[in-house]
């Protein structure tokens, strides 16, 4: 009850000062006042609608940076799924290339009847008695591959097929040591033995010597023995190891196959051999270098 003076006489204050204030309103006498109130609400109002912006514009901008990271993203996917696409289009390529080269190389020689094969893997180690330089293949028996198979790419003489399994073949490069070929060059078709040996170069041999031989000529398989065919390309004279005391002379070839970038062959499953024992059997020379027939005994009448 003792509150209730004091209530009484605030709201009279109250009362009492907005009616001041509508009468001096009316009269106009609040303009000066109103004026001062704006001149001291502008700079909070502006200061106001500054942090406003600011939340409203950091809101944006984190609004805008989540969607960029989402967008580089997606654009990192993108590119990721186009460099994959793009390296499975160059491996198309590569191997279409790769099986155009070989299409060409069997229709150049259409007297061969070739198997191709995949390059699985690589084995250079030594055996018990040797140091071996092999190739494994993806084809074997039941391709109708056998041992001695001479094996080629569309460059050039590979090996040979030294053991073949239900579906899978060994291959002896001609770069071993062990390996042996029958030669000749072809400009001057002079014979010789290519040899392989240690290192990525290959050594031609039995080169007669006063014969001219010269570096870049090309060196190819002369099919004697029966155990290549003849022409294929062995490699390039690079250099002409020559001694007047010596036999023979002796070449260093290139061989024109990369053995370290081998991925796939032509194994060739069938060839006409060169009957070399054949030809001595069938005839014999004489001193002049002329071939004279064999007599036939059983139709010469004995005198």
């Amino acid at each position: 009850m003792k509150n209730l003076p004091s209530r009484s006489l605030v709201f009279g204050t109250l009362a009492l000062l907005i009616v001041i204030g509508l009468v001096l309103d009316e009269l106009g006498a609040l303009v000066p006042l109103e004026g001062l109130f704006l001149q001291l609400a502008t700079p909070v109002q502006r200061f106001v609608a500054g942090i406003t912006e600011g939340i409203i514009d950091t809101s944006s901008s984190w609004r805008d940076l989540r969607d960029l990271r989402e967008k580089n993203e997606q654009l990192e996917s993108l590119v990721d799924q186009l460099m994959i696409e793009n390296v499975r289009l160059n491996e198309v390529q590569a191997e279409n290339e790769d099986l155009r080269k070989k299409l060409g190389f069997v229709e150049t020689y259409p007297q061969y009847i070739l198997k191709a094969a995949q390059v699985t893997s690589r084995v250079i180690g030594a055996e018990p008695n040797n140091f071996m330089s092999v190739l494994i293949i993806d084809v074997g028996s039941r391709d109708g591959v056998r041992a001695g198979m001479p094996v080629v790419t569309e460059r050039g003489l590979v090996g040979h097929v030294r053991q073949a399994g239900t579906n899978w073949a060994k291959v002896l490069l001609i770069v071993d040591p062990s390996s042996s070929v029958a030669a000749l060059l072809q400009s001057s078709r002079l014979p010789g033995v290519v040899s392989g040996r240690l290192g990525e170069d290959l050594v031609m041999d039995y080169l007669a010597q006063g014969e001219q031989i010269f570096a870049g000529e090309v060196v190819l398989t002369s099919g004697m023995g029966g155990s290549y065919p003849k022409s294929l390309v062995i490699g390039q004279i690079v250099e002409v190891e020559q001694n007047d005391i010596e036999t023979f002379q002796r070449a260093i070839v290139r061989p024109s196959v990369d053995f370290r970038q081998l991925e796939t062959v032509l194994v060739l499953t069938s060839f006409e051999p060169l009957d070399v024992e054949g030809i001595l059997d069938g005839s014999a020379v004489d001193i002049e270098g002329t071939a004279t027939p064999e007599v036939d005994e059983e139709a010469t009448p004995v005198p």
